[in-house]
């Protein structure tokens, strides 16, 4: 196999740390560059110790210079902030360079919606509708033909693959539907802030960004297109005291009369062709810890008879599936690999 050049621009985040982790093991992507403003100058191991005797261990971080990285790769991973993102990928566009983009800025196809809830102006207004969903369950024949593939959330990522089947045939009413989801310290970035300090975190859980999380217009925006209808979700997130995963529980009534082995059924056939989403057996809820370090998916279902709702847990890990491993999946299909090269690890037990 013929080794396709890749880079890592924005290395030292948690994104970046994830990407360059399956990246040196990819038998398909050959890892060439990684990019930080702030840490330019050192080698990988520096940064990340973990990497000491890998092929990469001396690869330089160099400084953004985006006509440097794309003479020498043909595919480029953006871990950069939104508002960011979007001017370096229309760079990388168009010097025929191709772009998998793990900010929000090309995830919204409404750059109205973007601006209300990022707070920023949109200045690559022409490529937003260019731009694929990278969920490859749903979109992965548009990801293979893509030159820019907008990387989903790690919230949406749980919750869409949860609900989208069920909207999707009818099956889910979408009136009323309510996620509560929770989520890892690592999602909230590797920034140092107060409020992810380990006194701060340990030993406690709670609530934050209620009715207001970012992640809420990029749901519904896929939720819709699976109900064929305008929907509102009410979203709730919660940050937990461990290092990664996200179990998203889904409130929803069903449309009329339906059993959890008919739904299982559904959810099976539509996800039949996608190895990473597990349909858990009856009376099996997921675990994070089942999903640790992977791209699967667990999918759980309840119906609660007293109340007549359908509950959906959803289970992934938020560094792999939602974000790092998803973007190299969708690398995967826009360089013509198998959707799963270098992506088949199991779950880190215990």
């Amino acid at each position: 196999m013929k080794k396709i050049n890749a880079a890592v621009v924005g290395v030292t985040g948690y994104t970046g740390m994830e990407l360059v982790r399956i990246l040196i093991a990819h038998p398909g992507f050959d890892l060439v560059a990684v990019t930080s403003r702030s840490q330019a100058g050192k080698s990988l191991t520096e940064l990340f110790p973990f990497l000491a005797g890998t092929d990469a261990e001396m690869l330089p971080v160099t400084f953004p210079d985006p006509e440097l990285v794309a003479r020498d790769c043909h595919v480029v991973f953006l871990a950069v902030p939104h508002g960011t993102a979007m001017n370096m990928a229309a760079g990388f566009v168009n010097q025929k360079v191709k772009v998998v983009d793990l900010s929000a800025d090309f995830r919204l196809r409404d750059v109205k919606t973007y601006t209300e809830w990022y707070g920023v102006e949109h200045t690559r207004t022409g490529l937003v509708q260019e731009a694929v969903y990278g969920l490859p369950e749903i979109y992965g024949s548009e990801i293979v033909r893509a030159r820019l593939v907008a990387n989903p959330g790690c919230y949406p990522s749980s919750v869409i693959l949860a609900l989208y089947p069920g909207l999707k045939q009818g099956l889910l009413n979408p009136e009323g539907i309510i996620v509560d989801s929770k989520s890892g310290v690592s999602g909230a970035g590797r920034a140092a802030k107060t409020g992810t300090l380990f006194s701060e975190v340990a030993d406690s859980f709670r609530a934050y960004s209620l009715g207001r999380h970012r992640h809420t217009p990029e749901m519904e925006q896929e939720l819709c297109a699976a109900a064929g209808q305008e929907l509102r979700i009410s979203f709730s997130p919660h940050l937990v005291p461990m290092n990664r995963g996200i179990l998203s529980t889904c409130y929803v009534y069903p449309a009329g009369d339906i059993k959890t082995e008919r739904l299982r059924m559904v959810y099976k056939e539509f996800y039949r062709d996608s190895p990473w989403v597990r349909i858990l057996p009856e009376g099996v809820l997921p675990e994070t810890r089942w999903v640790r370090g992977t791209m699967y998916c667990d999918l759980g279902f309840v119906l609660d008879v007293r109340t007549g709702r359908l509950i959906i847990v959803s289970c992934i890990d938020n560094l792999c599936r939602g974000a790092s491993g998803q973007a190299v999946a969708n690398a995967n299909l826009m360089a013509g690999f198998d959707l799963e090269l270098g992506l088949k690890d199991l779950p880190l037990m215990p």
